[in-house]
């Protein structure tokens, strides 16, 4: 999870669909603006390219509240198992990644294979949202979930290999390719970048050039 600056205007739609008795959040314009302000990624397990994609709505509207359900803040862009991981579960203790920054609540790190989140912070969503996004990459007790949380393993484990391999190229020689490239994986719009930006900013003393593309 990192920092989402989101769109100040609500699709129009929003406000319309509100009305109708069956209206829908997800219109199209929802979706593409969603899309736009997330990266095309998932707010919580950061995969791109996404397989099945869901408004998710932060706080819980439980399906009565209808100022939840079709406010613009209250909206983010979801991949099917995330949402399906969070549920209303955690109720309104998520942290709200458009108004705060996550990089100063917790760590995320990968570790011999598996998905670890240090909270820095010990308030109460800090904490729940940390064990939220390790759900999302370690909760097994369903086949369905092993599958889709064995994906989401391999493709941050594949990022974070590029991301080894490109800071050893950049520590031995700092060519353009590995600045630029490291560059991008740096960057808040990048798959997986909690993960990325929070390893250099951990071993950020080998790596003292980078500390201007994670600071918080």
């Amino acid at each position: 999870m990192v920092k989402i600056e989101k769109s100040p205007v609500p699709p129009e739609s929003l406000a319309t669909e509100k009305t109708k008795t069956s209206g829908r959040y997800n219109k199209d314009d929802v979706m593409a603006q969603l899309n736009t302000d997330f990266h095309g990624k998932c707010y919580l397990c950061e995969i791109n390219e996404l397989q099945t994609v869901e408004v998710e709505h932060l706080k819980p509207h439980h399906g009565t509240d209808r100022d939840r359900m079709f406010d613009w803040n209250n909206l983010f862009l979801s991949c099917g198992h995330c949402n399906s991981v969070k549920s209303d579960r955690f109720g309104d203790d998520i942290l709200d990644c458009c108004k705060n920054e996550p990089e100063a609540c917790f760590n995320q790190e990968l570790i011999d294979g598996h998905v670890k989140v240090t909270p820095i912070k010990d308030d109460v969503s800090t904490l729940r949202t940390a064990e939220l996004i390790t759900e999302c990459f370690e909760k097994r007790n369903t086949g369905i979930r092993v599958l889709e949380c064995d994906v989401r393993i391999r493709a941050l484990q594949s990022t974070m290999t590029v991301l080894y391999r490109t800071l050893e190229e950049y520590s031995q020689s700092q060519t353009v390719k590995s600045e630029r490239t490291l560059r991008g994986m740096l960057n808040r719009s990048y798959k997986f970048a909690g993960f990325t930006r929070t390893y250099v900013r951990l071993n950020i003393e080998r790596y003292p050039e980078l500390a201007e593309l994670v600071a918080i």
